[in-house]
């Protein structure tokens, strides 16, 4: 199970540097992702809607996000998206972490918090 979350985790940091890298907005119908739709709250780096890629589907978020010290396992959450949700291996209950640093490593130069997912998600933000 750790080899497919570590194998997860690497596709979805190569994902982010290539759509880092590219300077053309990308079409809703190109890539199947929330970045546009995602609402952050002001001030704030957590989204209101999060969209799991691997089930098509946004979820809402509950409640304020509560930020953790770094101990334990974090859900990489990208620009609002990420690859697991409720119901399946690799989702960690609303444990995020944000790369800040854009380094791939989770370390003191990120954000990680808590804020769990509301079901059901739905297929549209």
């Amino acid at each position: 199970m750790l080899h497919r979350l570590l194998r997860s985790l690497m596709a979805v940091t190569a994902t982010c540097l290539l759509l880092a890298c590219e300077s053309s907005p990308i079409s809703p119908d190109t890539v199947r992702t929330a970045t546009s739709t995602a609402t952050t709250i002001p001030g704030d780096r957590e989204p209101r809607v999060v969209f799991v890629i691997s089930q098509g589907l946004f979820f809402d978020v509950a409640g304020v996000p509560q930020p953790l010290p770094m101990h334990g396992e974090f859900q990489l959450l990208i620009n609002g998206r990420t690859e697991f949700g409720p119901g399946q291996p690799g989702f960690l209950g609303g444990r995020w972490w944000v790369d800040l640093n854009r380094d791939g490593i989770q370390n003191h130069g990120d954000h990680f918090f808590f804020s769990p997912l509301l079901s059901p998600g739905r297929k549209t933000p």
